[in-house]
C-alpha cells in the first residue's frame, strides 16, 4: 500500500535552507519507497526561511527592494514575499537589518538601527498590501523600533526638537514622540508580528541582557541600552498611552517588537503556528502515514516555538509518528517525547569538524532518512 510521507523542517542554520532539507528527505525516502506521495512543506518560525516558505506554499513571488542595512548609511539590496493573494506581505526583518547583514567587526547596537525594516514595510504598503507578516528573528538592533517608526513617518524628537538619531543609544536622548505624521496607510493595514521569543522589553530577561550580547554588546553596553529602552517605553506610555514595557515578545529582535505594538497596533501571533496556519500543514498532516521535520539543532529549547515542536503538536492530533532530525542535538531533548515527537535522530555520520558538518548536511540528512525509512518498512 502506498505511504503518504509529510516533510516539515526549519532550515538548517548555515548548512541548507528548508527547501534543500525537503529534497535531501525525500532523496532518502525514494531509495526504499519508490512510490510514496511525498509532500515537501518548508517550515519556519518567523526567522531564517520564513518568507520562503511562506511564498513557496502560496504560489507567491519575491519583490526585491533596497533599503538601509543595520548601519543606516550603508544601503543593501534584499527582498520580501508577496503571497498569492495579492494582499499579504511577508518581511524577516533580519533581511534588512539583520546579523546576517553585518560583518562581526561592525556589530554595535548602540548605533544599529530598523530603518530598513521600516524601508520594507512602506514599500509593501506601496504595493497596496492589506496585511503584512513580519518575522523577528536574527536582528542586529537593540533600538526598539525606534529606526522602523521614523522610516514610516513618527517624529522622535530630543530636547531641542530635533530628530533624533538612530541606533539604540540615542534612544536616552528622546523627549518627544509624535505618532501623528505615521503613515496613515498604517492604519488600515493588519501587522502580524512572527516571533518565537516572549521576552519583555526591558529587565534581566529583555531584549538587551538576552540577546545584546550577540549583537556586539559589552556588559556596559547592554546596562546603558536596558537603560535606555526603558526610557523610550516610558515616553511611548506618556505620548502615546500605549504600555509595551512588559508585553511578552516586546523584547523580541531588540525591541522591534515593542516598536511595532507602540507604533503600527500589530499583534504578537507564534511564528511557527503562523507558517503551520499558512502552508495548510494540518490538512497535509491529516492525511499522512510518516512525518518528518527537523533543524540544525534541537534541544529543551525546542519546545519553546521551534519549527519541530510546531509540527509535533499538529501531528499530535491526528496520532501521526513524527522523525526528527537534527545536527546538534543538546540537552533534556527527551522532554520533547511527551509533546508528539516520535523520535530524534543526530544525523553526523562521524566526528568532523563544524565546517564538515554544515558542508556535509544534505548528504547526513539524506542518508538519515533512508536508514529510518528502511527501519519502518520491515515486514
Amino acid at each position: 500500500m502506498k505511504k503518504t510521507v509529510v516533510l516539515a523542517p526549519d532550515s538548517f542554520k548555515e548548512s541548507m535552507s528548508a527547501q534543500k532539507a525537503c529534497a535531501a528527505m525525500e532523496r532518502g525516502i525514494r531509495k526504499v519507497l519508490l512510490d510514496a506521495e511525498v509532500i515537501q512543506v518548508p517550515m519556519a518560525d518567523g526567522g531564517e526561511g520564513t518568507i520562503d516558505a511562506l511564498v513557496a506554499s502560496t504560489g507567491g513571488t519575491r519583490i526585491e527592494v533596497e533599503v538601509s542595512g543595520p548601519i543606516p548609511t550603508e544601503k543593501i539590496t534584499t527582498y520580501y514575499g508577496l503571497l498569492a493573494d495579492k494582499k499579504t506581505a511577508v518581511i524577516e526583518m533580519a533581511k534588512a537589518n539583520g546579523l546576517e547583514c553585518l560583518k562581526i567587526e561592525k556589530r554595535n547596537p548602540l548605533l544599529t538601527s530598523t530603518y530598513g525594516t521600516g524601508e520594507i514595510i512602506k514599500a509593501a504598503l506601496d504595493q497596496g498590501v492589506e496585511k503584512i507578516i513580519i518575522g523577528l528573528g536574527g536582528s542586529a538592533t537593540n533600538d526598539g523600533g525606534a529606526g522602523m517608526a521614523q522610516a514610516l513617518g513618527v517624529h522622535l524628537l530630543d530636547a531641542t526638537g530635533k530628530e533624533l538619531s538612530v541606533g539604540g543609544g540615542a534612544l536616552k536622548n528622546l523627549a518627544k514622540i509624535d505618532g501623528s505624521t505615521i503613515d496613515p496607510r498604517i492604519k488600515t493595514t493588519e501587522i502580524l508580528i512572527a516571533s518565537d521569543v516572549d521576552n519583555p522589553l526591558t529587565g534581566p530577561n529583555g531584549a538587551s541582557v538576552i540577546f545584546g550580547p550577540q549583537k556586539g554588546a559589552t556588559p556596559a553596553m547592554v546596562k546603558e541600552l536596558d537603560q535606555n529602552l526603558a526610557h523610550y517605553a516610558a515616553i511611548i506610555k506618556r505620548d502615546l498611552a500605549n504600555d509595551i514595557q512588559m508585553i511578552p515578545g516586546a523584547g523580541a529582535a531588540g525591541g522591534l517588537g515593542a516598536g511595532l505594538l507602540a507604533f503600527t497596533g500589530a499583534t504578537i501571533r507564534s511564528g511557527v503556528e503562523l507558517v503551520i496556519e499558512y502552508t495548510q500543514l494540518a490538512e497535509k498532516i491529516a492525511k499522512a502515514d510518516y512525518v518528518f521535520t527537523g533543524e540544525g539543532g534541537m534541544d529543551f529549547q525546542t519546545k519553546f516555538g521551534k519549527t519541530p515542536y510546531g509540527v509535533a503538536q499538529v501531528a499530535k492530533k491526528y496520532n501521526k509518528p513524527v522523525f526528527a532530525c537534527a545536527g546538534f542535538i543538546g540537552n533534556q531533548v527527551e522532554t520533547l517525547y511527551a509533546e508528539g515527537i516520535t523520535a530524534i535522530f543526530g544525523i553526523l555520520a562521524k566526528a568532523s569538524s563544524l565546517e564538515e558538518a554544515l558542508q556535509d548536511g544534505e548528504e547526513n540528512l539524506e542518508r538519515t532518512v533512508e536508514n529510518i525509512v528502511r527501519v519502518l518498512t520491515i515486514k
